[in-house]
């Protein structure tokens, strides 16, 4: 796979996942985000060596993360969006949301879902929108699949 990498003066986001921290990545999502609390280790290198990921990184350090579950052609699912607190209110959140939506795997899909409880104003300005159709929708939810292991 192709990496890409760009840059805005001391920061830069790169789906080259050999630059990633995944120390930094597995606390934030095992100890700071409300979605993926107690997410052991080996799972996120698992979901990161599986899905097309974005780093975002201060003079080379992880600051924030986001990855999307795709198949190139129809559907992605975009996923474990972070930007570590300190680094918050720079507009890094739409820096990384405009380098996902005009990634070239990205391209052409007729949906892109996201599962959110926050940041929905950030999300619509890329184009999400809340389902009209909740009904149409299924899924299978396990939340305490990473306390039971």
């Amino acid at each position: 796979m192709q990496t890409e990498t760009v840059y805005n003066g001391e920061y830069s986001i790169t789906t080259d996942q050999s630059k990633f921290d995944l120390e930094v990545i597995h606390h934030y999502l095992a100890y700071d985000s409300y979605w993926a609390q107690n997410i052991p280790m080996e799972t996120v290198k698992k979901m990161i060596a599986n899905s097309l990921c974005f780093g975002v990184l201060y003079q080379d350090k992880q600051i924030g993360f986001a990855r999307t579950i795709t198949d190139k052609a129809v559907f992605a699912y975009l996923a474990d969006v972070f930007i570590l607190p300190e680094h918050r209110g720079r507009g890094l959140s739409k820096w990384l949301m405009q380098t996902i939506i005009s990634h070239p795997d990205l391209q052409g899909l007729r949906r892109i879902l996201l599962v959110t409880s926050d940041a929905h104003g950030l999300y619509e300005k890329f184009g999400f929108e809340l389902i009209k159709n909740p009904d149409k929708f299924m899924h299978i939810h396990n939340p305490d699949v990473y306390t039971k292991q």
